[in-house]
């Protein structure tokens, strides 16, 4: 694996940035714009996710970092499980829904693969070298 030299070379902080601009944009349509609690939850869930890969990668430290990842994937299960309040609202398609639920799906997982790897691997954060 390459060395991480910025968050914003983690793949799975790409993506979830990503899925947050689509998070954006279907917030901001019909219903769904209306509904201020549900729509703030959604986006809060949504921005949670690349917020704590970038504040755990620059905490430095590798127990840190794995704490702050652990925490963005449980945003990543809170964004689909709002997903389904909105579908049940009638807030967007079934297609839609799931399109925006995958990504949160397979966001979650590269943070599972990219946090076992950190937990075999003999990396260490800067705070200690």
């Amino acid at each position: 694996m390459a060395k991480i030299k910025k968050f914003e070379d983690i793949e799975s902080w790409k993506r979830a940035r990503i899925l947050t601009k689509q998070i954006y944009e279907i917030t901001s349509m019909g219903e769904f714009r209306r509904d201020f609690g549900l729509k703030d939850q959604v986006r809060r869930a949504a921005v949670s996710v690349l917020s704590n890969i970038a504040e755990g990668f620059e905490r430095g430290g590798d127990q840190e970092f794995l704490q702050f990842l652990a925490v963005a994937k449980g945003s990543c299960g809170e964004l689909r499980a709002q997903l389904y309040v909105a579908l049940d609202q009638g807030y967007f398609s079934l297609e839609k829904f799931e399109t925006l639920s995958s990504a949160a799906t397979e966001v979650g997982q590269l943070l599972a693969g990219f946090m076992r790897y950190l937990r075999e691997s003999d990396l260490r954060g800067s705070k200690y070298r």
